[in-house]
């Protein structure tokens, strides 16, 4: 069973590798950020910056249900689909605080992620779905697994 998992993930890998594929198509966006599932609803501002073709940085301002604000900054590795123009996955981590309404401690966490993205090839429009976890790492610990976010961005050069 090993041997059969290595040996997908090595023809996995040495297809993406040698596939023509161009890079992210923007540099950075600027939109807005909807994360979702367990715990409630949260929306606001995201912007996302490209370091090179594949890394980024991801950073979000989000307000909600028991929350004053919730700031978390991802990074994020991007890679290209074959074949599908605009569409790329991406994998990443990162730190978020949530600051409770009413006072009180402010949450640590950690956020994993996984992801797609389509970038709208002839517009400055770009769209992205993914698994983001919670995982908090203040006061009583927990992992919140059914977490999920949605965004729409304006894509700049």
């Amino acid at each position: 069973m090993k041997k059969n998992i290595f040996a997908v993930a090595i023809a996995l890998f040495g297809m993406l590798s040698i596939s023509n594929v161009q890079a992210q198509s923007y540099r950075t966006s600027l939109g807005l950020n909807i994360d979702l599932g367990d715990g409630g609803t949260y929306v606001g501002p995201q912007v996302k910056h490209f370091f090179n073709k594949n890394s980024a940085l991801d950073g979000q301002l989000l307000f909600g249900k028991g929350i004053s604000a919730s700031i978390g900054v991802n990074y994020t590795y991007n890679e290209p689909i074959p074949g599908a123009r605009g569409l790329a996955w991406y994998v990443g981590i990162g730190p978020n605080i949530s600051f409770p309404k009413g006072g009180g401690n402010a949450l640590f966490a950690l956020r994993p992620q996984v992801g797609l993205e389509f970038k709208i090839p002839s517009a400055p429009l770009a769209m992205h779905f993914d698994w983001k976890p919670l995982w908090n790492l203040s006061q009583e610990s927990n992992f919140i697994a059914g977490r999920f976010s949605i965004g729409f961005k304006y894509a700049f050069k």
